[in-house]
Order: C-alpha cells, then structure tokens, then sequence
C-alpha cells in the first residue's frame, strides 16, 4: 500500500510527488499523458513563473519533470477511471484494469478549456491561439487582439487586454452578452474594445503564426477577415474530475471545494490545481497546491 497516490502530471501533481518524496512518503504519480506537464505544454512562452521569464511551456514542464525524476519518484502509465473511498486506504482502479491501494490520494487532474474546433486553431497553438489572457496577453502588448466569447472570463479577457493592447475585439455569437451587468457596462464603455454580435470564428489564419480570422456573421451568413495578431478562446472550461464528482464535494461546475490544505470533503482525499474552485487557475498556483495538498496529506498520514 502507498502512503499517496497522485492523480496527474502536471505541475499540481508534480509538485505534489516532490513534497510527499521530500516528505519521506511512499508515492507514485499516475499519468495519462505521454509526456507530463499538463496544459503547459501548449504554451508557447511563460512570463509570469517567478524566477524563470520567458520560458518555453514544454521546457518548463520538462523541468518539473527532471526535479521529480532525479527524486527517484514512480510514475504509472495509465487513465484512473474509478475511486472508491474507504476508511483506512482508498482504491483507485486504472483503465487497464490495474488497481492500487494508498492512504491518501491526491487529485490533481486539471481542467479542459473548449475548443472552439476551427482549422488552424491547433496549427497556431501558442503562436498566437491561447486560452489564457493572464498568461499571454503580455506577449502582444500594443498589438490588436481578438477574444472569442461572451460570459464572465471572455469579458474580463478582453478588458484586461484593453489595457495593453492597441485594440481589441470581442466575438460573440450571439446578440447579447451572457457576462455579469457591471462587467458588460465596462466593456462597452472601453474605447479599444469593439464587439462584433452575431459572429463566429470560421478559421485562424496565418503563416508563422496568427495573422487573422475569418469571421461569419449567423445572422447574414456574410463572412469577413478581422486582422489580429491574437485569438484569445474563452467558451468555457470545465474541470476533469469525473471521477471524484460523486464521491467529494464540488460546486454547480464540478470544481472540487476544498481549503488551504486542499483536503475535500472526504478525509485522505486532496485536490490540487486547476481542478480546485479557487479564483486564479495558472501554474503558479497549481504548483502551491501540489505543495499544500502533499503536505497535508503527510500530516495526515502522521496522524493516523
């Protein structure tokens, strides 16, 4: 029996398997990605890690990994598909039918951002394609900009890039916004900001990287090309914890509820990372949580 079991690779459960390792407890990471690092991967630049400006997503995700590997830390190939809780160990059964037992379990299998599904928007992944404006906006500082979206995040997205970018342009399918009242009346009291209603983003167009986007207006069926050096996609996002959604507490949107020490609502069952309800979801904070959730995992463990 492990003394913890961590749920993805990313850089909630890498920080996670460093912590338990320097905490002295037996571990292994189960990841379902050949390569570990999560949604970092498929970013082109990182400027906001302390300590690391600039750095290519992959790379520094290669990083977390090396840290672990020289630790000696287990990994194992393979989907969890089912956890059933219990009082002493808790059982996780993997999709080729490998089960394990550890004292605690660490959740640290982040969210999904939707795609919006158009040619070029996998070509231009991290060359212009992002589904973060905190993370990237930087890059395109006076730059013109476009945010696919209508609710809360893509408002706040484009905002938010309002401030350093020369313009910005809000597409939205249909012909009201879906966002919050007091974010609406900012938006549309921002000079920079101009929305196009009715529209979807029919493809992403560009060389080397995004140059301009073809748009499609549902109403008229006209089509047009926005120039933007910049499609930001913000139409939602949803946690991957399928397979804690029944067994801890989660919010309306499946993100797990959980405190500082990411313990759930089921004890010896942590959550870290994008999967936590939290406000900020970069790889900062993830890395936090891997850290808070493993700590209290050992504290646990020591208890018991």
């Amino acid at each position: 029996m492990l003394d913890t079991l961590i749920i993805g690779s990313g850089p909630a459960g890498l920080s996670a398997a460093i912590y338990a390792k320097r905490a002295g407890l037996s571990l292994a990471v189960v990841e379902k990605n050949a390569v570990s690092g999560g949604q970092i991967l498929n970013t082109w630049e990182v400027d906001n890690y302390p300590g690391l400006p600039g750095i290519n997503g992959f790379d520094l995700g290669m990083k977390f990994r090396e840290h672990a590997d020289k630790l000696a830390i287990d990994f194992i190939e393979g989907e969890a598909v089912s956890l059933t809780p219990g009082s002493d160990a808790h059982r996780v059964k993997l999709d080729n039918g490998e089960e394990y037992e550890a004292k605690t379990v660490i959740i640290a299998t982040g969210a999904i951002h939707a795609a919006l599904g158009v040619p070029g928007e996998d070509t231009f992944m991290g060359k212009g394609v992002s589904y973060c404006a905190t993370c990237d906006g930087g890059f395109f500082n006076g730059k013109e900009t476009a945010v696919i979206g209508g609710g809360d995040v893509a408002v706040e997205d484009a905002i938010y890039l309002s401030r350093i970018c020369s313009k910005v342009a809000l597409i939205h399918r249909r012909d009201e916004l879906r966002a919050s009242n007091i974010l609406k009346e900012e938006l549309l009291n921002t000079p920079n900001i101009t929305v196009y209603w009715n529209s979807i983003v029919k493809e992403i167009r560009g060389e080397a990287a995004v140059s301009s986007l073809l748009l499609e207006n549902v109403a008229t069926k006209e089509t047009s090309e926005l120039s933007t050096a910049a499609a930001f996609i913000a139409v939602g996002i949803r946690p991957d914890t399928a397979i804690v959604r029944d067994i801890v507490e989660c919010d309306e949107g499946g993100y797990v509820i959980a405190g500082e020490d990411c313990e759930t609502s089921v004890p010896g069952i942590y959550v870290a990372g994008d999967a936590r309800k939290k406000r900020l979801r970069q790889v900062v904070t993830a890395a936090a949580d891997g850290a808070n959730a493993a700590t209290a995992a050992a504290d646990h463990i020591n208890r018991h």
